[in-house]
């Protein structure tokens, strides 16, 4: 049907998602999907188990706006447990349809028109576009291209009176990256007297290899003040597409995104909050995360051992990347094109992370996938 006007876009540099396409052409080239950061294993039968439970005894209707309490009350007692951080559940903690809802609620609620935001590519893909949404500006300042750390003295310099909000990313997606105690002092150190919030996007909290520890804003009270901080329980529990998430923060940052999100969703899935409350009874659900997707990491690692690829370090996440400039001159969305046609194995590039299209010949691959995905995955990228 043709439209009886073009309207104005509020996005018009934005297009399909390279998700989306990459999805697309996996599945026409019948591609083993490395590129996805979802898991093609089964959840616990058990957390199945107790939603279908909860939806046999009647929990189908609106849950309350900020959350089932139980729920709420389980988030708060583990965070405490993890971090040392007292959040009330009633006023501090909101459950939400996904941490993108999160992110969505949390911007939208806290940025206002004129407002600048400092964010750091490669990125999650939704931060620039709801930031423009909001008729603010993002401000992308890129990782380094060796080791994806932020450089705090060009964050420094990036800072101006309308700055409103910095957002980061531990454990980061798509490099693997991971924030150290170092970090946190400079980030502490420029947001100290300030009015900037800090929206932390920490959906692989439990996702953290090598022994080392998540530096949640929640364990530093300098920066848990200031902070807003998502996560998402479709990452720790295999789940992506129950779509529930939650947020912590103060209470004044609380109200404001309740605001948006009663107006947004309302309420997050009821039955699925009920056995996500269950689920939190038993820390070893999430606790074993790290161990869980180490392997997988380690697994992935050593079947690529023996390939052409320049695999870079992976501290945190789902994902580890992949140098191929070595033997390659194509574009990384042309070799990637060529991995799901000539090898059947799908990944993502990089540059679809920048906004400005940045190509360094990287592509990133997911090691949440069964073993037996991983190993022919490899085998088949061991050819090219």
């Amino acid at each position: 049907m043709k439209s009886a006007w073009t309207p104005a876009s509020k996005l018009p540099n934005v297009g399909t998602t390279i998700f989306t396409v990459i999805g697309q052409l996996a599945e026409e080239h019948q591609a083993l999907n490395l590129s996805q950061g979802a898991p093609n294993f089964a959840c616990d039968p058990k957390l199945v188990d107790n939603a279908a439970q909860a939806m046999r005894a009647g929990h189908n209707q609106y849950a309350p706006m900020s959350g089932v309490p139980a729920l709420r009350e389980a988030l708060a007692l583990k965070t405490h447990q993890l971090y040392g951080a007292a959040y009330d559940p009633g006023s501090e903690i909101t459950v939400v349809a996904s941490a993108s809802e999160g992110l969505y609620a949390s911007i939208s609620a806290l940025v206002h028109p004129g407002d600048e935001v400092i964010y750091f590519e490669p990125s999650f893909d939704s931060y620039g576009p709801i930031v423009q949404l909001q008729g603010a500006t993002p401000v992308a300042i890129k990782l380094s291209p060796v080791d994806f750390h932020i450089d705090w003295d060009e964050v420094a310099a990036a800072i101006t009176p309308r700055t409103r909000m910095i957002i980061i990313n531990s454990p980061h997606n798509p490099s693997g990256s991971a924030f150290t105690l170092e970090d946190i002092n400079r980030l502490t150190a420029l947001t100290r007297d300030s009015k900037i919030i800090v929206l932390s996007d920490e959906v692989y909290e439990h996702v953290v290899f090598d022994g080392a520890i998540h530096h949640s804003m929640a364990r530093y009270p300098a920066l848990a003040e200031r902070s807003v901080i998502v996560s998402s329980f479709g990452k720790s529990y295999h789940v992506t597409g129950w779509r529930v998430g939650f947020t912590l923060a103060p209470a004044e940052l609380t109200n404001e995104i309740r605001k948006v999100h009663q107006f947004m969703t309302f309420a997050a899935d009821t039955p699925m909050q009920i056995a996500f409350a269950q689920a939190l009874g038993d820390a070893s659900s999430y606790l074993g995360l790290g161990e869980f997707y180490q392997k997988k990491r380690d697994l992935l690692a050593e079947a690529l051992a023996g390939s052409r690829f320049e695999l870079l370090p992976s501290a945190g996440s789902f994902f580890m990347l992949a140098r191929f400039g070595a033997f390659s001159d194509e574009s990384d969305s042309d070799f990637v094109l060529r991995l799901i046609r000539e090898t059947r194995v799908a990944t993502i590039p990089l540059s679809a992370f920048y906004t400005d299209g940045t190509d360094n010949r990287i592509i990133r691959l997911s090691f949440a996938k069964d073993d037996d995905t991983l190993r022919e995955g490899a085998r088949r990228l061991c050819a090219v």
